[in-house]
């Protein structure tokens, strides 16, 4: 059964079943495309972001790929995979013939064992080690089979390994207990790195041997890399790039005309959240839960969405949005209006002395980081019971601060990693969190783990919804919005519509001169 609603195109203008196939010399033009997502490394095992995550979809092959819309992954470097076992604790997967690095070696089952293992060994502070929590061990049979034994059942680990931190990686040319460094990839994705300027440039040429879940390369791209939203705006207007996506700035969104012939508009449903998380450890300010409670009693997402966003997010109440399974308004039901009261009455049960300070830091750059914070710090400051001290960082020291709980609160956005409430889960508020709060609740562990034994995913949202309740309580994060996904092209650029969903795969193969 479907356990994600597939994402609904809005508008999408001159795209229908008229569009004409690119010819051979269109085909090997590059398209430029522009985004404001950053980069915070080359190397798989240090990236957990959708900037670096959007490059990986591309330059490396994981064993499974999803189609645009699916629920269920696909066999990409794999020819075949599959569970061994009704319990769900082994995993296998037999390779595809044929597969070889730009070296010309041949990829083997030992470079997927050697791939998954530094993942896990390397466990990168800003890393994706999180992601195989259930990972156990990895053996290589034989030169084509690759078995994962996991530590408990896990219904969801395919979904996993068809992600970024999945990706498949010459043992030949990477260290096995620490990051590459430099500009160089070794992948066997439908795209060759040509070039890499961090924060500026990725230059993508079609990998003609690549073999795997596509039928073919697509066209040359160079992707580039924009400060911040109104750089990439000014950069579109200026006719520098042929595609705009994540993103552009609001009021420019909130504009977008589908009716104009100059452009190609598509509006989409996503899966993306945006949640303000709070460090829960004991030497944070926000500690105690009833602080954490207060503040959500403060929170005005509708007013953000609208005088921040101008209506190009939708409000969030939810750990897991809209349109995945167990989806709940948890944080509407227990905090349902604007209460200075409700929020002084906690924070005097607290005994803390007023007003709370504590620091609220975002990244520089991203989309209306700067914006929002203001708003926030604006909303929380009501009625003088807390003083915010905000600060922007850049991307990467962003990541690293709350990652070391050097931070008091941080907003950020969450981009699905596969399409299942899963992703929702142990990411962001397991114990050991990618997001680093410092929360950790036995019930809700267990909640998770449970949820991960069901095969048949429906079963897993009753797990869910009662994590969502618990998280309302104990609030780690506060969710903020629900993103729309936009993509604006010129008239002769098609595709776009398949380039970003709620799979977590970034489909710039898609894209085609028309």
């Amino acid at each position: 059964m479907r356990i994600f609603v597939t994402l609904l195109v809005l508008a999408v203008v001159g795209i229908g079943g008229w569009q004409l196939l690119p010819s051979q010399e269109d085909k090997n033009n590059t398209i430029t495309v522009g985004t404001t997502d950053a980069v915070t490394a080359l190397d798989p095992a240090g990236a957990y972001d959708a900037g670096s995550w959007a490059l990986f979809s591309n330059v490396f092959q994981s064993l499974l790929t999803f189609e645009p819309g699916g629920a269920e992954p696909v066999p990409d470097a794999a020819k075949s995979c599959s569970f061994q076992d009704t319990g769900l604790k082994t995993y296998q997967c037999t390779l595809r013939d044929g597969i070889t690095f730009p070296s010309g070696r041949a990829m083997t089952a030992e470079d997927v064992k050697f791939s998954f293992d530094r993942v896990k060994k390397i466990n990168s502070e800003v890393g994706p080690a999180s992601l195989f929590a259930t990972l156990g061990s990895v053996t290589a049979d034989d030169a084509k089979t690759v078995t994962f034994h996991l530590s408990s059942p896990d219904a969801t680990f395919p979904l996993k390994v068809a992600t970024g931190a999945g990706s498949i990686v010459d043992k030949e040319k990477y260290p096995a207990d620490s990051l590459r460094t430099g500009s160089a990839v070794d992948g066997t994705g439908p795209y060759r790195l040509t070039g890499y300027t961090k924060d500026k440039t990725a230059d993508l040429a079609p990998n003609t041997g690549y073999k795997g879940y596509l039928s073919g390369p697509g066209s040359p791209i160079a992707l580039r890399y924009y400060a911040d939203s109104q750089k990439l705006n000014s950069a579109w207007k200026a006719g520098q790039v042929d595609v705009a996506t994540r993103t552009l700035p609001p009021d420019v969104l909130s504009q977008l005309n589908p009716s104009d012939p100059k452009m190609r508009v598509t509006e989409s449903d996503s899966a993306e959240t945006h949640n303000l998380y709070l460090n829960t450890r004991a030497s944070s300010p926000l500690h105690d839960a009833r602080v954490r409670r207060a503040m959500a009693w403060l929170i005005n997402r509708e007013k953000l969405a609208v005088t921040v966003y101008q209506g190009t997010v939708d409000p969030l109440y939810s750990l897991i949005p809209t349109g995945i399974t167990g989806h709940t308004t948890s944080f509407f039901d227990n905090y349902p209006t604007q209460s200075v009261d409700k929020a002084r009455e906690l924070l005097t049960q607290a005994g803390v002395t007023l007003p709370v300070r504590f620091t609220f830091g975002y990244g520089k750059g991203r989309g209306v980081g700067a914006q929002e914070a203001a708003a926030l710090k604006q909303q929380l400051e009501a009625g003088g019971l807390f003083k915010v001290d905000v600060r922007g960082y850049e991307w990467t020291d962003f990541q690293k601060r709350w990652a070391t709980g050097k931070l008091d609160a941080w907003a950020v956005g969450w981009v699905a990693d596969y399409p299942d409430p899963d992703t929702f889960g142990a990411a962001l508020v397991g114990t050991g969190s990618t997001m680093s709060t410092g929360y950790s609740s036995k019930p809700v562990d267990h909640l998770i783990q449970d949820s991960q034994r069901f095969a048949d995913r429906t079963r897993a949202a009753k797990d869910f919804r009662s994590i969502q309740g618990d998280v309302a309580q104990d609030v780690p994060l506060i969710p903020l919005w629900q993103r729309k996904e936009y993509v604006v092209s010129t008239e002769d650029v098609g595709g776009g519509q398949y380039l970003s969903d709620g799979t977590g795969v970034f489909r710039l193969w898609r894209l085609q001169w028309i």
